[in-house]
């Protein structure tokens, strides 16, 4: 199995996502303006899964979004291999907090539907469905509809969705939210797995603290109202995560250090 392309060490590999000085105002109540992010500088390298962490309110998903070609920011730009983002496109795929599936469609049919979109042949679609169910372990369910899912498979399949098209950045925004918490640490090792086996670059969205350690190689720590950086935290663990990880001294220790980052900010 290939790993992606990040030492054991953290180093950051080659930038593939940049975003630099973005700034996004919204008009308030009395058309006042109202700053959600403020000069918000971030880099995703090649093959990283990075992870932004806040409370709520720190623009987090503003950011998600702003990087999906969804909103536009107020100043600065977005760039992927140096080429700005102007709007939504197949070199992105994103998953939300809701599976977003196509209840009349079955789970090979909604995993094809980015395929259909940019043209590919029915015979190389069908390869591409064989592989991401088998990927995602659910190929015996190839013809069961959204609704005979778990909530767990459900985000399996979304997934699998978002990377058929075998997208540059894969965006999620709290894919695992609304799951139980023994649903959501299997679907932590999962993404994992995936990661692995596909070195996908990923920008990924919590609020969870221990679950942005267990799956990032470097966290972005924002403060609230408006968003800034607070702090970039490189994670010390290799690619081959399992639940040691969450005994690690050293994994407890970030998950203090970015809770007082987090408490210093609400206390502001």
């Amino acid at each position: 199995m290939t790993e992606p392309a990040i030492a054991a060490t953290g180093t950051k590999a080659a930038p593939k996502l940049v975003l630099e000085n973005i700034v996004k105002d919204f008009t308030g109540r009395r058309h006042k303006t109202v700053r959600a992010i403020d000069g918000i500088d971030i880099e995703v390298g090649d093959g990283e899964i990075v992870c932004l962490v806040g409370a709520s309110g720190c623009g987090k998903t503003t950011l998600l979004n702003i990087v999906a070609g969804l909103e536009q920011p107020t100043s600065g730009g977005v760039t992927i291999d140096g080429e700005a983002i102007v709007g939504p496109g197949p070199d992105r795929g994103m998953v939300f907090q809701s599976y977003s599936l196509y209840p009349w469609r079955t789970v090979s049919e909604n995993v094809a539907f980015g395929l259909e979109c940019i043209g590919m042949s029915r015979k190389d679609r069908a390869e591409r469905v064989q592989e991401l169910l088998g990927i995602i372990g659910l190929g015996r369910f190839a013809d069961n509809h959204p609704k005979e899912l778990s909530g767990g498979m459900r985000q399996r399949v979304a997934i699998a969705r978002a990377l058929a098209p075998e997208p540059d950045i894969l965006l999620l925004d709290e894919p695992f939210g609304a799951l139980d918490a023994q649903t959501r640490r299997a679907m932590q090792e999962f993404l994992l797995l995936v990661w692995q086996r596909t070195r996908a670059t990923i920008l990924f969205v919590t609020h969870d603290i221990e679950e942005a350690i267990l799956l990032a190689t470097r966290i972005y720590v924002l403060s609230s109202h408006p968003g800034r950086v607070v702090e970039e935290i490189t994670v010390p663990f290799g690619t081959n995560r399992g639940p040691s990880v969450l005994r690690d001294p050293r994994f407890l220790d970030l998950r203090d250090e970015i809770q007082e980052l987090l408490t210093t900010q609400v206390e502001r």
